[in-house]
Parts: C-alpha cells; structure tokens; sequence
C-alpha cells in the first residue's frame, strides 16, 4: 500500500504546504522515519543527500511545536551556512500555514540581524556550530527549552573537525530532549556520539544498491588536458543544459575557467573560496532566479549546495576521491528527475575511471564530442527556434517600417534579412570551435614510466602532477603512509634532489589524504601540481616534498592553512 503524508500521522497544515510543494508519497527515509519521531523516539538515520531527509526530520518538529510560545524549541546543527539557509528555508515552506518562525544563524554574516530575530523569539534556530556557540556565549541564544534537535550531515561536521562544538552545544541542550541524527555513513565516531547523547535510537538505514542513482546518464569523454575547454564548449552548446554545475579542482581553476566560459558569452559565475559571504549569496540568487545558468566550483565550494532541476554535473577536472565523484554527480537526477553526468578525462586518468567505476558498481559509457557541423547545425536550429516564436506572438510593426524605408532607398530585402541574421547572431564570433586534439595512445614505455615514475620516458609521480591520481584506497590513505607514485617508498629523511622537504601537523588521524595536500597547497600558494613531489601521511603530521624554486612562495601564502575542516600550519621539516 501507497503512503501519504496525511497517513503518517501529520496535521493538516504540514500536509497542505507539502501538496502545494509538489510531493505526493513520502520517500523511504521519510516513510520510516517520520512515524518513529512523531512517537517520540530518537533517529539515528543513514541517507544520502537527495532522498528527502530534511522533510525527514523537519516535519516531525513543526508538528511537535508549541505555537503558543516563541521559545526556541527546535534546534538543528549543520555543517555549512549554505546547507543551515537551505534548512531553514524548508522549514519555512514546510510551515507557512502554522506561522512558524525560523532563523538561520551562521558565520561570515553580520551578527546584528541574527540577534535582533533571536530578541524577538523563534521557534526554531538553524546554525552551524561555530556560531550556535558564538551566540550561546553571548548570552543571546538560550537552549533551555530545546525538546528537539538534529545533527544534519553528521560525518560532514566530524570531517570539518566540528566534533567538539557539537558536544559542547549538546552539553547545553536538555538532557531529556529528542534527538535526529543523520548521516551519509554510520561510521563508529557516529555511532558513539549517538550512544552517548541519544536514547535508545531507532536506526533507519536505507540501503543503496548502487551509489548512483539510475536517473543519472553518466558519461566520460577521453580528451588531452589542452583540449578540455574546447569540448566542453562544444558539448555546452549541444547539450540541452538548463542549468550545470561544473567542477574543477581548485579555485583558481575555477576562477579561470568561469571567466574563460563568460568571454565566450556563456551565462557563468565561479564559486570558490575566496568569494565573501554577501557575494557568494548575491552569485546564488542569480543562479535561482536564471540569471545565469552554469556555476563553476571546487568540492569545497560546493559543499550544502542543494539546488533543484540541475541537468547536467560536469567534472571538468576527475576528482581526487571516488566518494567525492558520487557526492558531485549526485547534485542532478533528484527526486526522480533525469540529469546528466559528464567527465572529462585524460589518456593518463583512464585507470582512475576504473576506479570510479568498481567504486560506484555501475559503467560509466564513453560519449562522442559533437563535431563542428553539429555544432553549427545546433546554432542554426536554436536560432531558427527563436525566429519562429517572435515571428508567432511578437508585433513588428515598427520593424516592418523600417524595413520599408530600407527598400525604398535601393537595399534588397534578402540582403537586409542576411545582414540582421548577422547581426542578430554576430556573439557567435566570440565562441571559435576550436580544434581538439585527439587524444594519444602511450607506447608500452610510456606506460611503464608512469608506472615507476622513470622520467627519461616522460613518467610522473601520481601526486607529483596537477590533475593525475590513480591507485587504490589503501594506496590513497589507508594503511600506507608514504606516497610516491608506484616507486618504492621513501623514508621520510630521503627526498629527490631539488625538492625541499615541509612539515604539516595535521595527519591520518587528522582524515588527511594526499588529495587533500596536493589540491590546497598547489591551489592556496598558486604553483602547478608537479612541482609537489612526495607526500608521507603519519599519525600526526604529514610530510610533503616541494620543489626548491617553489617553497618560499608555498611558506609566505600558507603559514596557516585550512586541510578537511581543520586548521593546519606548514614549516620546514628541518625548522
């Protein structure tokens, strides 16, 4: 038997506003879960982001509230200020009909609104840690009253090294509270906060055959790292892209391909690190209201990002981790919607998709990249497309006149119409399809060099290049704990000539992966990938070697630097 939402016990007023959203049935995790917080029961959830777990854990809280106050009631930690807005704004939608009050409160804003709506009473507050702790110092944000609370993300706020915030703030909560907890994994850090904070949980896991949705067309294109942006260009002109979310590895990346992509007349913004707050806010806006269509991001400025009807993920970069892969292509196919997913990959990174593929359970088909005729054959049709519709709803009355005139002074109308269509068309002049190199088998020596790094055949040290990675997990980081390559490893006094040897104190325990130090180092200090040679992950501390020519450079931008969440420093290894 089918489920409604007004079979699981929800009032009328929660129903309605989720009618009116468009949601007929509830989803798996909502089917299971709902029922057992309306009961009273703690939650301990295991669900992936797009299955529906806010409505999850919001509508079990809006039908406990106590309207007749504006005590805050409900509280829900989150890792990201992206994710605590897209909360908050659920919550609203799920309760306008109850005239339930919701703030989001968060870091990099101004303090001042957030205390002005805490003063004037909500019943719910929304917030990452680092704030929720802020304001609770403050004397401004009171948690005596909370009776229901959520930690959404739960593994993302322990990899951002949140942990301890959390059990501050669950510290200061009421002992007797109900509490949610959801996660994309139940790792034991997880299951031991759940033993310690809740009380007898109920565990709703919903199991995923695959890590991919089937909604999700998922396709790589094998081309040279020089012809990345013409294919991509191309296939942004062919596809039918109603919105994309394109990844690159780092913000420079992104910075670069977003204005390479605007100069060519694409509707495009880049998100990354170094954008503040107000202008990240300003680049979603448009994004939402269609103003522009493509956003381009790193991993990390990515993160809580939940925007409906994307139609296409692009990896314009293959990303460092095959989680991160199924955390990026899971931003489209919603909700039971279709979406696209496309990879862009090197002759050196085939291994990897491999990698991504047995990670994943699920083929990954190779696409062909439209020719120049389709393109041209594209724009034709798309142009034509326009004309007819104007020519069907618009009055030209004022352009017939002037066509009028242009006749009566000896212009052919045929011609006139060739030198409009020109015009009309005249940005396509700023989008070249440019020709694309096809991409080069590796002689059987090439492909020993990149295995043991023998440079007399052009080889390469898998981290020792920008955009190359390739091995297992356990070679990525787990229990091995040097990293060069496929080459014996060193130890950790030796390095190659050239190379000076750095000191991070963050390591294993830390979840650093070498991922982690290739992707900030090259993008924080600004040098290329390859001029990063070994790495060697300890239990406290990672070593990594950086070319000579470089290190200055690497030491003045990253004294303090932000690794998975936490704060590191950098310094000499011989300092």
């Amino acid at each position: 038997m089918t489920l409604t939402f007004e079979s699981l016990g929800l009032r009328q007023q929660l129903v309605q506003a989720v009618m009116e959203l468009g949601y007929e049935n509830p989803t798996p995790i909502q089917e299971r879960a709902i029922p057992a917080l309306l009961e009273g029961r703690d939650v301990l959830g295991q669900a992936q982001t797009g299955t529906g777990k806010t409505a999850a854990f919001a509508l079990p809280l809006l039908e406990r509230l106590d309207m007749s106050t504006r005590n805050v009631q409900g509280l829900i930690l989150t890792p990201t200020r992206e994710l605590a807005l897209q909360v908050t704004e659920a919550l609203y939608q799920y309760g306008k009909h109850m005239g339930t009050r919701v703030v989001a409160i968060y870091g990099g804003s101004s303090y001042a609104r957030q205390l002005k709506r805490l003063e004037e009473g909500v019943h719910v507050v929304v917030g990452t840690p680092g704030r929720v702790i802020d304001l609770i110092e403050k004397r401004a944000l009171r948690l005596n009253h909370v009776s229901y609370m959520v930690l959404d993300e739960a593994d993302e706020m322990l990899k951002m090294g949140f942990i301890d915030d959390v059990t501050t703030i669950l510290n200061q909560t009421p002992s007797e509270r109900q509490t949610a907890l959801f996660s994309a994994t139940l790792s034991d850090p997880i299951r031991e906060i759940a033993r310690k904070y809740m009380h007898d949980p109920q565990v709703v896991a919903i199991e995923q055959k695959t890590l991919t949705v089937p909604q999700i067309e998922q396709r790589y294109y094998l081309v040279e790292e020089n012809s990345k942006v013409a294919a991509l260009t191309r296939l942004l002109e062919v596809e039918h892209v109603s919105s994309a979310l394109i990844f690159t590895r780092t913000k420079i990346g992104a910075s670069n391909l977003a204005d390479t992509l605007l100069a060519r007349q694409f509707p495009v913004e880049a998100l990354h690190g170094d954008l503040s707050q107000e202008a990240r806010e300003t680049v979603m806006r448009r994004f939402r209201r269609g103003q522009i269509t493509i956003l381009v991001a790193t991993d990390v400025a990515a993160r809580g990002l939940d925007i409906q009807d994307m139609s296409h993920v692009v990896n314009f970069d293959v990303p460092y981790d095959a989680e991160d892969y199924v955390h990026r292509i899971g931003r489209t196919g919603r909700a039971g919607r279709e979406g696209i997913a496309i990879t862009m990959v090197t002759p050196r990174e085939r291994r990897w998709l491999k990698t991504i593929e047995q990670f994943t359970r699920q083929p990954i088909k190779r696409g062909k990249l439209p020719t120049v005729d389709e393109v041209i054959a594209k724009r034709d049709q798309s142009f034509t497309e326009k004309l007819s519709g104007m020519l069907e709803t618009e009055d030209f009355e004022r352009e017939v006149n002037f066509l009028n005139s242009l006749i009566a002074v000896g212009y052919d109308q045929a011609e006139i119409a060739a030198a409009a269509i020109r015009v009309a068309r005249s940005f396509e002049t700023q989008r070249p399809i440019e020709d694309i190199q096809e991409p080069r088998e590796r002689t059987y020596a090439e492909r020993q060099a990149a295995r043991t790094g023998d440079r007399r055949f052009g080889g390469e040290r898998r981290y020792g290049r920008e955009g190359e990675r390739g091995g297992s997990r356990e070679e990525r980081g787990g229990e091995r704990e040097s990293f060069d390559g496929d080459r014996p490893r060193r130890r950790t006094g030796e390095r190659e000539s050239g190379m000076v040897r750095l000191m991070i104190d963050a390591g294993r325990v830390h979840g650093i992966q070498p991922g982690d130090v290739v992707g900030v180092i090259a993008s924080e200090a600004g040098i290329p990938g390859r001029a990063i040679g070994a790495i060697d992950i300890q239990k406290n501390q990672t070593f990594v070697d950086v070319n000579e020519m470089h290190v200055e450079r690497v030491l003045k931008r990253m004294r303090t630097g932000t690794m998975r969440g936490r704060q590191v420093t950098l310094r000499r290894a011989d300092a």
